[in-house]
């Protein structure tokens, strides 16, 4: 039988993990650590009429945007290939999700942040986690140190929302210990006030409404 490809037959993306190294538990695809500190990122819907080559590319957005990327990821490199970097995929962890989507979710996530490394486009790690049923994984095949990106983007609206964002990040800064933390959209004090004054880097990207909207692009 042939190998797996980019073709529809390979229904489970296993050309995305080629050469990879896996976690020992969930086997993700472990990815490199990274030092980049974007400064101004677009969402990826935006990405295909944006001139400034100088964006990264996130996926703050609604899970529709971006499913084609997972569906067809060899058809976006190009794409990618013409911004500076990459904020990876963040396919949805919600608390009212099953937990096997959430892993999957999750192994969706890092199956293209491996690709996208793999090809040599530069990235930040994005992390997400849910409640505390997520801690077992939602950490699990990332690199210790260096730069990850997370997003408060409608995190922090209500006040359990908050608190379940506000532990989950502690616990995400005691399991990989990063020099730099990006944040998309507010990073208000109470969150992350603490972690700075430790020292612990905290690059906070304005949100998209904010900034290039009001650009030519």
């Amino acid at each position: 039988m042939k190998s797996a490809t980019f073709t529809q037959l390979d229904v489970f993306k296993s050309e995305l993990v080629k050469g990879a190294r896996f976690s020992p538990v969930y086997e993700f695809p472990l990815l490199e650590p990274v030092q980049c500190k974007p400064d101004r990122a677009i969402p990826f819907e935006k990405a295909y009429t944006a001139t400034a080559r100088s964006k990264w590319v996130h996926f703050y957005t609604h899970d529709r945007h971006f499913e084609r990327v997972w569906n067809t990821p060899k058809r976006y490199l190009p794409m990618f290939q013409r911004f500076a970097d990459v904020i990876t995929p963040d396919f949805s962890l919600y608390r009212e999700m099953p937990l096997a989507m959430q892993i999957w979710n999750t192994y969706r996530n890092r199956a293209i942040s491996f690709w996208l490394q793999r090809e040599g486009i530069p990235i930040v790690p994005n992390v997400r986690w849910g409640d505390e049923r997520t801690y077992d994984f939602a950490f699990e095949g990332l690199p210790h140190g260096g730069t990850v990106a997370i997003s408060t983007n409608g995190s922090l609206r209500k006040i359990f929302d908050r608190e379940y964002f506000k532990r989950g990040l502690a616990k995400m800064v005691e399991v990989l210990q990063p020099q730099t933390i990006v944040n998309y959209s507010q990073a208000p004090d109470d969150v992350f006030g603490e972690y700075a004054s430790r020292g612990l880097e905290i690059l906070a990207l304005p949100h998209y409404s904010n900034t290039f909207k009001k650009e030519v692009l």
